[in-house]
């Protein structure tokens, strides 16, 4: 179901261990994000006493994770990390479930499209560009458009800002039916985010 990269389940353990026999599994549990963005996924070091009968226990080689039921088809093939930035560490959860928007192959067509490029290529990238940043237009499903960040926009902590009150303010403004704006990039793997 869900596999631990090697630094994360060294942590797990680490953290297990310092508890004296607490704590004794890791719950994960997800919040919905703002719509276009990913889901957030929690993880908490629970004790024997916080079980709770719907929970579905897995071992996943040392310990164990506590899943709810409805969780356990969005963590089909995830892959759990721990990272140290600047900024931040923690674990990070990375998915890879049928629901999450594809890239496509070949470039969007059609009117929307070309529009939503248009307002990229004219307002949008030259104002980031100063930030090392740009956005790409990568798929259109009928009024909804996905898009991916790229340089100091990925990774960036203000990107969702910039996309929520920028970006997105500018191509509703040109593109009206617009009926969502998606980004679909993966932060966690920013090299050089603009701070």
């Amino acid at each position: 179901m869900i596999t631990f990269t090697d630094r994360a389940r060294e942590v797990v353990l680490s953290l297990l261990e310092e508890s004296e026999g607490e704590l004794e599994a890791l719950r994960i549990t997800m919040r919905q994000a703002d719509s276009g963005l990913k889901p957030h996924f929690d993880l908490t070091l629970v004790g024997a006493d916080e079980r709770e009968s719907d929970d579905q226990q897995e071992d996943v080689g040392g310990f164990s994770i506590l899943v709810k039921e409805y969780l356990v088809s969005q963590l089909e093939g995830a892959t759990v990390d721990y990272v140290e930035r600047i900024n931040e560490s923690g674990f990070e959860v990375h998915t890879v479930g049928p629901d999450e928007p594809k890239k496509s192959q070949d470039p969007p067509q059609g009117q929307i499209a070309d529009r939503v490029r248009e307002v990229l290529e004219v307002q949008v990238n030259p104002a980031i560009a100063a930030h090392g940043g740009m956005i790409s237009l990568v798929n259109v499903e009928e009024t909804d458009i996905f898009v991916e960040m790229s340089g100091g926009c990925q990774g960036c902590a203000l990107s969702a800002a910039t996309l929520r009150q920028g970006v997105e303010r500018m191509l509703r403004e040109a593109i009206p039916e617009l009926t969502g704006v998606h980004d679909i990039t993966d932060h966690s793997s920013g090299e050089n985010p603009y701070l």
